[in-house]
């Protein structure tokens, strides 16, 4: 059984409607067209449930470690200019999700959300190097005892879309639930610049999964 993120039942639910009404419109036509509408409807669908799923993973919890936010492939690691919060370079770790992609972004260590903030913006293809000061997005900076980070969510071409549950002040937990982005994207994380990825370009992540470095 598939277990849907809370974030796309409404939307299943009307695309579900959607697609009963107009398959029932079209019972009576040509039945080579109402096979191929039907086709396309069952496809649209799966497309969609497939895109909204909520997977069981096995969480890494590990105060040593961080975690991925994001599942997708790495497309970036180097020094860049963080000017939002540090002001400062540090070193980024880029994450692009395809559409093909659990969506459901995670924290990537414990510890308070110090800092949040939301912008509206562009739609540039999320692997654009100015979608991350560009595109509509949102910063959270979450801190611990060992490290403090910033998780960037950044809207792509097709997605429309970034819920965040983050709240200033608040406690969270690794690997827990830190937002969705519906449809093509990226997460970036800002990190010191002595930190020692254990990742690479090319590899595919899994959010609250796989670690991205340790802090030993």
């Amino acid at each position: 059984m598939v277990k849907i993120h809370k974030e796309g039942k409404k939307f299943l639910t009307v695309l579900l409607i959607v697609l009963v009404i107009i398959n029932t419109s079209m019972f009576l036509t040509e039945q080579s067209l109402f096979i191929l509408i039907s086709t396309i409807s069952v496809f649209t669908f799966l497309f969609f449930l497939q895109f909204f799923r909520d997977p069981n993973i096995k969480k890494t919890l590990d105060d040593n470690k961080i975690v991925s936010p994001a599942n997708g492939k790495v497309v970036f690691i180097g020094e860049a200019e963080e000017g939002e919060y540090f002001k400062k370079k540090k070193l980024q770790i880029s994450i692009f999700m395809s559409p093909f992609d659990v969506h459901i972004n995670r924290h990537p260590i414990s510890g308070e959300i110090k800092y949040y903030k939301y912008h509206k913006g562009k739609y540039l293809v999320a692997w654009h190097p100015k979608s991350s000061t560009k595109n509509e997005r949102t910063t959270t900076v979450i801190e611990n005892n060992k490290i403090k980070l910033l998780v960037r969510q950044i809207a792509g071409l097709v997605a429309r879309r970034i819920i965040n549950y983050s709240k200033v002040g608040s406690k969270v937990d690794q690997a827990s639930q830190l937002g969705f982005i519906k449809f093509g994207s990226r997460a970036d994380v800002f990190l010191p610049l002595d930190f020692k990825p254990s990742i690479k370009v090319g590899q595919k992540t899994v959010a609250g999964v796989t670690e991205l470095g340790s802090l030993d």
